[in-house]
């Protein structure tokens, strides 16, 4: 794991002290940021946010779906925790905590952006990363980049019915036009680009392909972090004001990392999947696309919503978290491959 990505949490603190600086002491400009946008879609944020994708989405071989097939056991656990109860789990944890638990703490009328951050959150499965936390797990490669591309391609074509499904259920009105435009914008787009250039570096050998990742993974760390300075730029009044919400969002994130990593590391468990399965099975589950979450938070609800704050302090808790899991199904593997065998 490269620097950027160690101590992710660290630079995220520290956009979190320049952008609310910046709000405060320079509030023209980040102003006149917010108001550049086209059909509700901000400009400069778009343009970083398919920086942020474009480099972890060239990572992804969507020839390794033929292999799924292989570790079927593993890839159905994958996607019933993903698809089944992750998002769905989030939900039910936004509305006891965000609604009830600690109501009178937050924001008066802020509980629905909330809630709406939270989802959009659960709702897309990570992808670059869990090549990271896989490996650090000594999980099975193949399995790893099957499970990311078949999520990928579900991603395209659930991630709207399922946000809109959610945020229905919350009482939450679903802009479907504004949030189609995300998911093409945010998702298709950035995959057909991604895969034509992966195509045409492959043409030329393994080894372009290679040069150009390592050329350009800082920048989607780098563009993630320039979008959370001006989020926090935007945001910065109402932390100011409310120090301990980014505290209360993180409860319900911390917990449904922990479940959902849990049950998929214990489902495959009960399935007798080797351990080098369950683990990116596990991971997958736990981790949460936020740079697709952080995007649509914007696109659907603007920069000083409750939703875009909701999904940035996902993108705050995600790498401490994120090692927390790694370190349990390590330390646990013993216990694991005792009960698998049995």
């Amino acid at each position: 794991m490269g620097v950027f990505e160690r101590y992710l949490t660290v630079w995220v603190l520290l956009c979190i002290v320049v952008g609310i600086a910046l709000g405060q002491l320079l509030p023209g400009p980040v102003q006149a940021i917010g108001r550049m946008e086209i059909a509700k879609v901000n400009l400069p944020v778009g343009l970083l946010i398919w920086v942020m994708i474009i480099p972890m989405l060239l990572k992804v071989d969507f020839g390794a779906l033929s292999q799924v097939k292989e570790h079927w056991r593993g890839i159905g656990v994958t996607l019933f925790v993903n698809w089944a109860v992750k998002p769905f789990s989030m939900a039910l944890l936004g509305w006891i905590f965000i609604r009830h638990v600690f109501q009178p703490h937050l924001p008066a009328g802020q509980a629905d952006s909330y809630i709406a951050g939270l989802i959009l959150l659960a709702a897309a499965p990570w992808t670059a990363m869990v090549f990271v936390w896989s490996r650090l797990t000594g999980g099975n490669p193949l399995f790893t980049l099957s499970q990311v591309a078949l999520n990928d391609t579900i991603m395209v074509f659930a991630f709207a019915p399922i946000v809109a499904l959610l945020l229905g259920l919350s009482s939450i009105t679903v802009p479907w036009d504004t949030l189609i435009t995300s998911v093409v914008l945010y998702i298709v787009i950035p995959v057909v680009i991604a895969q034509l250039w992966r195509r045409r570096l492959l043409a030329r050998g393994q080894a372009a392909l290679d040069a150009m990742l390592a050329t350009i993974s800082p920048w989607s760390i780098t563009a993630l972090l320039a979008t959370l300075v001006l989020l926090f730029g935007f945001q910065g009044e109402a932390i100011l004001k409310q120090p301990l919400v980014i505290a209360m969002l993180a409860v319900p994130i911390l917990i449904q990392v922990l479940f959902n990593s849990g049950l998929a590391y214990w489902l495959n468990r009960r399935l007798g999947e080797s351990h080098s399965v369950a683990c990116p099975s596990a991971l997958i589950g736990a981790s949460n696309f936020f740079e697709l979450a952080v995007a649509a938070a914007i696109s659907l609800f603007g920069f000083e919503s409750g939703a875009a704050l909701a999904t940035v302090v996902g993108v705050l808790i995600e790498v401490p978290l994120m090692l927390l899991v790694v370190r349990a199904v390590n330390q646990s593997k013993g216990w694991y491959e005792a009960g698998a065998r049995g």
